[in-house]
C-alpha cells in the first residue's frame, strides 16, 4: 500500500490476561487451562506510511523503529533479516502481509503507534503484554488493509505470528485477548500449525481444523471476586518454560503425574464454574496451587517467591484461595475471595501491601479485541 493510497487510521485494542489454572500443562497440545481477560489494554493505531516500509512507535521505546519490506519480511535495510525491534509487532505485520500476498495484495506500508496500560513507568506486570500487542497489531493492520476477519481468524493469525517467535508458547494469552471474559482454552499443536502455513499457506491455516485447539466461554463465579497482586518482580514465562524443557523433566513419571493432576483440576474447575459452585472453585484453586508447589519442589524452577507465598497465605487467612498466575517466579498472583465481604477483601489488600505485594486495580472484562 503506497503513501498515495492512505486511508483513515484504524484503532484496535486488546486486553491483558491472567491464568486461573492450567499453567505449564497447557503448553502441551490439547491440555486445558482457564484464563480471564482483564481491563488493562494494548492499543494499536495504524495509519498510512509517509515513506515506503513500516514505522513503529511505542510508549515503551525511546525511538521509532523503521523496517523495509524484502521478500515478505521486514528488515532493517530491506535486504536481509536481523536487527533489534518489537518482534511481536513485526511478526504480526508479516503474518498479515502473508495473507495479503496470497490474495494478490501488496505488503502494507503503514505506521503503527503502540500504547500500553499493561506496564507502568516501564514496569511489566505480567498481564500478557506480548499476546495483547500481537492480537491488537494483527487486528488493526488487517482492518486497515480492508480484511474482514472473525475473532477466530484474528486468533489464528496471532498464533501463527507468536509461534514463529516461540513455538513453546501455549497461545492462551492470545485467546484471552481475542475473546475476553472467562475462558476454557486448549492449545493447538503449534508444530502442525506452522507446517500447515509453510506448506499450504496462511489461507489454509485459517480454514483447516487445528488439532488440540479449543476455546469456550465460562460463566464467572458470581459469589467470588477476583483480586490481583503484583509481586514487584518481573518474570519471563518464556525463560521459565524453556528452563523446564532443559531439565529433562518432560516424559518422566513426575511430569505425567503433574499433567494428569492439573488437567483434572481444570476440568473440575470448569464444572464448578458452570454449576455456580463457589466453594468448588476455591477448592480447585487450592489444588492448582498445590500442584505448582509440588512442581517447584521436584524441579526447583523458583515458581514461588516469598511475595507469592505471602499473597497466597493472606487470601487463605480470609477464607479465600490464591495461587501464582502464569509461570510464577514473580509477576502476579490471583486470589478468589468472598464478594459479599468487602472488609475481608480490604484486609487481604492491606496484608499484601505489608508484604511488598501491590494490589492491582483490575477487573475481568468480558469483551476481547475491540475498536
Amino acid at each position: 500500500m503506497r503513501p498515495s493510497a492512505r486511508r483513515p487510521a484504524v484503532v484496535r485494542r486488546a486486553p491483558g490476561k491472567l491464568f486461573v489454572a492450567g499453567e505449564y500443562a497447557v503448553v502441551d497440545s490439547g491440555n486445558p487451562a482457564v484464563l480471564v481477560a482483564v481491563d488493562r489494554y494494548v492499543t494499536v493505531t495504524v495509519s498510512g506510511a509517509r515513506t515506503p516500509g513500516v514505522e513503529i512507535r511505542s510508549d515503551l521505546a525511546t525511538h521509532p523503529v523503521h523496517r523495509h519490506w524484502h521478500q515478505g519480511r521486514l528488515t532493517p535495510d530491506g535486504t536481509r533479516g536481523g536487527g533489534d525491534g518489537p518482534v511481536h509487532v513485526l511478526s504480526a505485520i508479516e503474518t498479515v502481509a502473508g495473507l495479503l500476498a496470497e490474495r494478490g495484495l501488496p505488503a502494507p506500508d503503514v505506521e503503527l503507534s503502540v500504547t500500553s496500560t499493561l506496564h507502568e513507568h516501564g514496569r511489566k506486570f505480567g498481564l500478557g503484554s506480548s499476546g495483547a500487542v500481537t492480537v491488537a497489531s494483527v487486528a488493526a493492520v488487517a482492518a486497515y488493509c480492508g480484511l474482514e476477519l472473525s475473532h477466530t481468524d484474528v486468533y489464528r493469525l496471532s498464533l501463527l505470528a507468536s509461534a514463529r517467535i516461540d513455538p513453546k508458547g501455549s497461545g492462551g494469552d492470545l485467546a484471552a485477548s481475542t475473546w475476553g471474559g472467562w475462558l476454557a482454552y486448549r492449545a493447538p499443536d503449534r508444530g502442525f500449525v506452522l507446517d500447515l502455513a509453510r506448506d499450504r499457506g496462511v489461507e489454509a491455516a485459517l480454514a483447516e481444523p487445528w488439532p488440540g485447539f479449543g476455546v469456550r466461554r465460562l460463566p464467572p463465579p458470581g459469589d467470588l471476586c477476583l483480586e490481583v497482586g503484583w509481586t514487584g518482580r518481573p518474570a519471563s514465562t518464556t525463560a521459565l518454560v524453556s528452563d523446564l524443557h532443559r531439565r529433562d523433566w518432560r516424559g518422566t513419571a513426575a511430569h505425567r503425574r503433574f499433567v494428569a493432576a492439573t488437567v483434572d483440576v481444570v476440568h473440575a474447575m470448569t464444572d464448578a464454574l458452570r454449576d455456580g459452585d463457589g466453594p468448588g472453585v476455591l477448592h480447585q484453586i487450592r489444588r492448582a496451587r498445590g500442584e505448582l508447589a509440588r512442581l517447584d519442589d521436584e524441579v526447583g524452577l523458583g515458581v514461588f517467591t516469598d511475595e507469592l507465598r505471602a499473597l497466597c497465605d493472606a487470601a487463605e487467612g480470609a477464607g479465600g484461595a490464591a495461587k501464582p498466575s502464569g509461570a510464577g517466579g514473580g509477576d502476579c498472583g490471583i486470589a478468589l475471595l468472598d464478594a459479599a465481604s468487602p472488609q475481608g477483601v480490604s484486609n487481604v489488600r492491606q496484608r499484601w501491601s505489608a508484604a511488598g505485594v501491590l494490589p492491582l486495580p483490575v477487573r475481568v472484562v468480558m469483551e476481547g479485541i475491540q475498536q
